[in-house]
C-alpha cells in the first residue's frame, strides 16, 4: 500500500475529531474508505500515534503470525505489545478521525496536529512536537544513513 506524500497539517477539536486536509484523502483514494489502525508509539518516550491503512495492518498481522511461536512467551509479548491501544478508526461523514481519548492522550496531542507520511505508515503529532523532533535531525547522518540503505 502507499502512503500519501508529505505532510499534513490538521486541527484537532475539543471532542477528539481530526480534520483530514482533502488533498490527504485524495491521495488515499478508494483506501480511505476501508478505514484505519491506529496505534500509539512502540516507544514509550516518543509521543505520536502511528497510522496505518487497514490493509497495511492486515498484513502485518499475516507476517507476525506466519513467524510468531505462540508457546514462546517473549514473541506473545511482542505481539501483545504492537496490539496494545490500537483502534480501527474511519473516516466519519465530515472526512474527520474520532481519536480515543485514551490515544489523544499517549501522543500528547493538542490542537495543531501533523501527519507526517512514511514508506511503512504515517505518523500523527503534536505540531509542536513535531517541529522540535525535525529540528533534532541531523542532515548529515541521515544522509549517510539513507546512503548505506540504498545501496
Amino acid at each position: 500500500m502507499s502512503y500519501p506524500v508529505g505532510y499534513f497539517e490538521c486541527k484537532l477539536d475539543s471532542k477528539g475529531r481530526l480534520l483530514v486536509p482533502a488533498d490527504f484523502k485524495e491521495q488515499m483514494g478508494a483506501q480511505i474508505e476501508e478505514g484505519f489502525v491506529l496505534r500509539p508509539a512502540m516507544s514509550e518516550k516518543d509521543h505520536f500515534l502511528e497510522l496505518y491503512t487497514r490493509q497495511d495492518w492486515d498484513n502485518m498481522q499475516d507476517d507476525l503470525r506466519a513467524k510468531v511461536n505462540r508457546f514462546n512467551p517473549t514473541h506473545l509479548a511482542a505481539l501483545r505489545a504492537i496490539n496494545d491501544g490500537a483502534r480501527f478508526i474511519k473516516l466519519d461523514a465530515s472526512g474527520r478521525l474520532q481519536i480515543p481519548k485514551e490515544l489523544i492522550l499517549k501522543g500528547s496531542l493538542n490542537k495543531e496536529v501533523v501527519i507526517s507520511s512514511e514508506t511503512l505508515k504515517m505518523e500523527i503529532w503534536d505540531k509542536g512536537l513535531y517541529d522540535e523532533a525535525m529540528q533534532a535531525v541531523d542532515n548529515d547522518t541521515i544522509l549517510k544513513t539513507l546512503q548505506e540503505l540504498i545501496q
